[in-house]
């Protein structure tokens, strides 16, 4: 597969993800199919114990949310955490002793992380958002729900039964890693951060819980590696197929505010790749075994098109042109694992249009105001489709205490 990568979103940059890496337990056989080969010393560790990370899950934070979920206390968490928001904010005064010393650990920077480099990606976010949020959304929510074990978890778990607020919640992630002050005292990616991987950590007891479930850990570490590499990895080759000129401090950069998300949700560094070309090799072993078509993959695609569809342009041409875009995107295998229709029409028009748009684009890049105009238009996109979603209301990203209703 040339095109392999994926996330789930909808127009929104980053994150499903975001909230992302939700796994569905992989069959007895499926062992098997894949023996973890990718050497520590690649990662930003630079070495580690090597073990395979399919086997391998959050022992912090899952011990301490089945505590939390055990003795009722997630919904007072929610309720406390709700206005938690900026990276440089105190934690609210009412959480238990567990819970306080997590987060404070939590929500800390690696020691590697370069703020000269945040900063980088920063600008580069917001010069290259059309892109971004393109590939991260669209492209990687249609990529996400060509990954069996990802498309079950989201189906089975509480944010299947309502798509519109599971999307909005992801974007939030999204939104905050791509924002201009992501790792800033007063931005949110941290605070964002943590709360996924307490949904992480969350969506792991409850899923064991349902009849859906075949009995072993969702969201491994596999499952979140193969999540990451559908958003940075995925946008970075895209980004490199289109001829985006991208110079290596700013390709170096983006990569950097992707590792620091991946450890703040909790991958371990050991497996986070420390290059592109690390990146690449670990995302060509766990990618290709990863994907495939499910029936939950095909009706969580109907939906998320359909509500991009709705978002972009309403009416009978949406629907047709949004589903060439996505085909565009991941290419014929995956399009037709999601059950996405061919277009003839739109198929080989888009096929035409985006590779001449790039180039218009990028030959305005360079001019005076040109990346704050785009920026403003990319921002305003963001917070229109945001505002669909959750219909006006604010939405948090929270934890679950259920599974997805029966029926």
């Amino acid at each position: 597969m040339a095109e392999l990568s994926r996330r789930k979103m909808l127009v929104s940059g980053g994150a499903l993800g975001t909230l992302g890496a939700l796994g569905m337990a992989a069959p007895a056989h499926a062992r098997s199919l894949m023996n973890w080969t990718w050497a520590p010393s690649g990662s930003v560790a630079g070495s580690g114990a090597g073990a395979d990370p399919r086997w391998v899950w959050d022992e912090e934070a899952d011990p301490l949310v089945a505590s939390l979920l055990g003795r009722g206390a997630v919904p007072e968490v929610n309720r406390l955490l709700w206005g938690w928001e900026r990276n440089d904010q105190p934690l609210p005064a009412g959480l238990s002793q567990d819970l306080r010393e997590f987060i404070d650990k939590a929500r800390q920077l690696p020691a590697w992380a370069d703020r000269d480099k945040l900063e980088t990606a920063a600008r580069f976010n917001k010069t290259r958002g059309l892109y971004l949020n393109l590939l991260n959304g669209v492209g990687g929510g249609m990529l996400s729900t060509a990954i069996p074990k990802e498309a079950r978890a989201v189906y089975y778990s509480k944010g299947g039964a309502d798509m519109e607020d599971r999307v909005a919640k992801t974007s939030i992630l999204g939104f905050a890693v791509g924002a201009p002050n992501a790792y800033r005292p007063d931005g949110s990616c941290m605070v964002e951060a943590v709360k996924t991987r307490l949904v992480h950590a969350a969506v792991r007891h409850l899923l064991r819980q349902s009849p859906h479930w075949p009995g072993e850990i969702p969201i491994s570490q596999n499952d979140m590696l193969v999540t990451w590499h559908t958003l940075p990895t995925f946008a970075m080759r895209r980004m490199r197929d289109w001829k985006v000129p991208v110079t290596g401090a700013e390709s170096a950069a983006y990569l950097h505010v992707w590792q620091v998300t991946a450890d703040l949700l909790g991958i371990k560094d050991e497996y986070i790749p420390a290059t592109w070309d690390a990146a690449y090799s670990q995302a060509d072993q766990v990618l290709p075994p990863a994907m495939g078509p499910t029936r939950e993959g095909v009706e969580l695609t109907d939906i998320l098109l359909g509500q991009l569809a709705e978002q972009t342009s309403p009416g009978s041409i949406g629907r047709p042109l949004c589903n060439a875009l996505a085909r565009y995107l991941v290419g014929d295998e995956v399009a037709d694992w999601d059950g996405i229709r061919r277009e003839p029409v739109w198929d080989p028009a888009v096929s035409a249009a985006w590779p001449a748009l790039v180039k218009f684009r990028e030959g305005l890049i360079p001019l005076p105001l040109v990346p704050e105009a785009a920026w403003v238009l990319d921002e305003a996109a963001r917070r229109y489709i945001l505002f669909y979603l959750t219909k006006g209301k604010e939405t948090k990203i929270e934890m679950p205490t259920v599974n997805r209703p029966a029926g």
